[in-house]
């Protein structure tokens, strides 16, 4: 097996890993509040990631941490977050994860417009495809639902943080900013809990479910960072919109639901002009 299929193969794995942890948290939210479940899973995750951490004698709390590019990364990263967690809860999952797919586009025109990178006419015009492509599932008119907002900001936060790590300070380790990450995790939560101002004591179920979404969202983060050092990134990349293909058959399967032709025909606009465009890179 070549270095690109264990990278795609890896990119492949990590993509499942999330989209199962998107169920899990899903699912935990109708047993408890989203804000404690984002708590819950935020501080597990920050705990397993320092720990791997200090086993490599890396710092906890690196001074880099408090870097300008990293508090604007940090401030994305709770944005997408918490909008990606309440899109996952109020609205369709497959919905959710088609407009999630739109995330590399921003990250393409942001790296054009920020920081002047080269941006060919053909992955301009695959931004634009794939951006008339979130409009589709939107359906703005009739059929528009303010809620699926919620996944768009969500989205942007994510390509606003992903764009900030490009400007972020070198050295920092990948489990670093794992533990970052998770804990920025757990600050939605404890953001949105400050909204709620309740909590409950979780069953074994719950309990359950919440453990699987720190083993999912772990397990996918590690097969995440293998597959980007795994083969050429132009390879590897367009395999996270695997993530889509994981999460529509999760949520017709175990919620039941039934994506119509819009949202077949925007998430196909979306996946497809990323792919041309990174492909193009």
């Amino acid at each position: 097996m070549s270095q690109n299929q264990r990278g795609a193969l890896f990119m492949s794995a990590s993509m499942a890993g999330f989209a199962v942890e998107d169920v899990l948290v899903k699912a935990a939210a109708r047993e408890m509040p989203l804000a404690q479940v984002l708590l819950v899973i935020g501080l597990a995750g920050m705990l397993v990631f320092a720990a791997m951490a200090a086993r490599r004698g890396e710092a906890l709390f690196p001074a880099a941490f408090l870097s300008r590019a990293m508090l604007v990364r940090s401030a994305f990263e709770v944005t997408g977050r918490l909008f990606y967690g309440l899109a996952i809860t109020l609205t369709a999952l497959s919905t959710t994860s088609a407009l999630l797919q739109a995330t590399p586009l921003v990250v393409v025109a942001g790296a054009a417009l920020i920081f002047g990178e080269k941006v060919g006419p053909a992955r301009w015009l695959a931004v634009l495809l794939g951006f008339a492509g979130v409009l589709v599932i939107l359906r703005p008119g009739a059929d528009f639902s303010p809620l699926s907002l919620l996944a768009v900001v969500g989205f942007l936060g994510f390509a606003g943080r992903d764009l900030a790590t490009r400007a972020a300070p070198k050295g920092l380790s990948n489990r670093q900013l794992g533990a970052l990450g998770f804990a920025m995790l757990a600050l939605a939560g404890a953001i949105l809990m400050a909204v709620e101002a309740r909590a409950v004591v979780p069953g074994i179920h719950g309990l359950a479910l919440l453990a699987g979404g720190t083993l999912f969202a772990v397990l996918g983060y590690h097969g995440l960072t293998f597959a980007m050092r795994t083969g050429e990134v132009s390879a590897v990349t367009p395999f996270r919109y695997t993530r889509l293909v994981f999460a529509m058959v999760l949520a017709m399967a175990l919620f039941g639901e039934r994506p119509d032709l819009a949202t077949w025909i925007g998430a196909a606009m979306v996946v497809g002009s990323g792919v041309v465009a990174l492909r193009r890179a």
